[in-house]
C-alpha cells in the first residue's frame, strides 16, 4: 500500500498549505484558479477586492487573523453567489431539473451536496479559489442528483453524457483532500 500511503500523505501536505494562511503581504491566495498575492491595507473598513492581479484585503489595523479570514470568506462567498446562479439556470435548463435553493458553507469533507426531496444544494466556499470548469463541475454533479441520487452506475452514466470532462474535474479536486 506504499503508493496509497505516498497519496494520503500528499493530499495532507496540501491541505495544510491550503488552511495555514495569514492573511499577510505577498501570500498567494487563489481566485478562479489562479494564484494572485495578497495586498493587506489597513482601513476603517473592512472589505476585500481584486484590483490590479492583486487580492486587496482592506482591514482595520487592529485586526487578528480570524477578522481577515472572515472578510476574505465573505468575499468569496459574495463571488460565488455572483458565479453559482448563471450555472444553475443553464443546467436546470440542459438537465429538465429545478432547484429551490442553493447555499453556500464551509464545509470540511464535501464540495457539494445535494437533498433530492427538498431541491437544495450546498456548496463549498473553497469552490470559489477552483477553476471555473472545476465550478461548472460540481454544479453539473450536484444537480444531476435530482435526476439520480446515488453515484451509481448511471449517475456515471449521465456524467460522461452531460459533462464529459468529469473524471479531470474529480481528480483536481481530489487533490485537494476534499469529496463531492
Amino acid at each position: 500500500k506504499f503508493n496509497w500511503i505516498k497519496n494520503q500523505q500528499k493530499k495532507i501536505k496540501i491541505n495544510k498549505k491550503i488552511n495555514s494562511y495569514k492573511y499577510i503581504n505577498n501570500e498567494i491566495h487563489y481566485y478562479r484558479g489562479k494564484c494572485y498575492p495578497l495586498k493587506v491595507v489597513k482601513n476603517k473598513f473592512a472589505f476585500a477586492e481584486l484590483r490590479n492581479k492583486e487580492i486587496i484585503l482592506n482591514i482595520p489595523p487592529e485586526s487578528i487573523i480570524q477578522d481577515r479570514k472572515s472578510v476574505m470568506d465573505k468575499w468569496y462567498k459574495n463571488k460565488l453567489m455572483l458565479l453559482i446562479p448563471p450555472l444553475i439556470k443553464k443546467w436546470e435548463n440542459i438537465l429538465n431539473v429545478s432547484v429551490n435553493n442553493f447555499f453556500i458553507r464551509s464545509m470540511k469533507t464535501r464540495w457539494g451536496s445535494c437533498t433530492p426531496k427538498s431541491r437544495r444544494v450546498r456548496f463549498n466556499l473553497e469552490l470559489a479559489k477552483t477553476s471555473p470548469e472545476i465550478l461548472e463541475y460540481i454544479v453539473v454533479h450536484e444537480l444531476l442528483h435530482l435526476v439520480e441520487a446515488s453515484h451509481n452506475s448511471k449517475f456515471k452514466a449521465l456524467m460522461d453524457t452531460f459533462y464529459p470532462n468529469w473524471r479531470y474535474c474529480r481528480n483536481e479536486l481530489n487533490k485537494m483532500n476534499l469529496r463531492t
